[in-house]
């Protein structure tokens, strides 16, 4: 493929797979085949088959046990997203293909319900959608999402969503109730105010304004939401922090949360080629203040560390975003109820209420 920034499109190229035998580059054959406007890359569903849709993480710098991702790659198309490496894991660039080869797992409901019933099941919150959007463009296709809510909501069992879709608002209905039992969290995601920046970071999420009146629909139907300000961007983002903790605030945030800016493996050749086309003046502005924080690298996969950084840059992220979440007045989430699951298939006591 050409490289290029293209319409609807994050990443401006399609790096060499790490585990690929051999690397590619673009030549010239000098009948202009690098020039012009790079090609439109259509997006393609492909189907992923798995025995097991409940992944375990035991890592301290996430909130929770477990995760369903019904998608692998997104259409969002975000340029600097955490997941783009893991396309590689499927013989994919984490550059385009991420963003246009989207896998899905149309069984994921009934082996989730599966999984639910097996003797031993230990229930603890699962995230839904971590890797990848859960409510991506495709979901309007397939309601992978929306038919796995009905599965945990059927079997009383707690779950939390982070999106940057305003496709949430579809499942309302099914959110409002688990709500009402204590079952569920929805964090909005949001990066930047600014309809162009989004639309050139996060071409095809929802824009920044849909994305908060999403947040107040949910927050109006008793669903417990918070905003999470991710990833800060070193000077291209990161003067908007107050304004993004107050705009969500004013639609319905009750907490708050914040990532920066992470370039694992191959992201840092695509945010980098980002860069050099749509802010090249903020270029090496951008890296050295990544540098400052991660003791002179780009980053630092370390637990503890490669969230949120260190040095006097992260520590000025940190207290900024301290002071204006204590100003707003921002708190916690409601704990969410695990006493309420019931195994899917499970039978009833045969002695309820210790009449036995």
């Amino acid at each position: 493929m050409r490289p290029g920034a293209r319409k609807g499109r994050g990443a401006t190229g399609n790096p060499d797979v790490r585990y690929a035998e051999h690397a590619r580059e673009a030549f010239d054959d000098g009948w202009g085949t690098l020039k012009g406007e790079p090609e439109p890359v259509p997006t393609r569903l492909l189907v992923d088959r798995a025995r097991r849709v409940i992944a375990r993480n035991d890592s301290p710098d996430v909130p929770f046990e477990q995760s369903v991702n019904p998608y692998r790659g997104c259409e969002h198309g975000c340029v600097y997203c955490f997941a783009r490496p893991t396309h590689a894991y499927l013989g994919h660039s984490p550059g385009l293909d991420f963003e246009t080869l989207i896998y899905h797992k149309p069984d994921a409901p009934e082996r989730l319900r599966e999984e639910l019933a097996r003797p031993g099941y230990r229930c603890r919150p699962i995230a839904l959608g971590i890797n990848t959007d859960a409510y991506q463009p495709v979901e309007r296709r397939t309601g992978l999402t929306r038919r796995i809510v009905e599965v945990l909501l059927d079997a009383c069992h707690p779950f939390t969503i982070v999106t940057k879709s305003a496709l949430v608002e579809r499942d309302l209905d099914l959110l409002a109730e688990a709500a009402r039992q204590d079952l569920v969290h929805v964090m909005i995601s949001l990066t930047t105010l600014d309809d162009d920046l989004a639309r050139r970071l996060e071409p095809r999420a929802a824009r920044p304004a849909r994305r908060l009146r999403a947040m107040e629909r949910l927050a109006e139907a008793g669903v417990p939401c918070g905003v999470l300000v991710a990833p800060v961007i070193p000077v291209l983002t990161d003067p908007e922090l107050e304004r993004l903790l107050g705009a969500a605030r004013e639609h319905g945030a009750r907490a708050a949360g914040y990532v920066l800016l992470r370039l694992p493996l191959e992201l840092e050749e695509l945010v980098e080629d980002w860069l050099d086309h749509h802010r090249p003046g903020m270029k090496d502005h951008v890296l050295n203040r990544l540098r400052e924080a991660h003791g002179g690298r780009l980053y630092d996969a370390r637990h503890g560390h490669r969230m949120r950084g260190a040095g006097p840059y992260a520590e000025l992220i940190r207290q900024r975003f301290r002071l204006a979440h204590k100003r707003l007045g921002l708190g916690e989430l409601p704990p969410l109820d695990c006493g309420r699951f019931r195994a899917p298939g499970g039978q009833l006591e045969l002695f309820p209420d210790g009449l036995g």
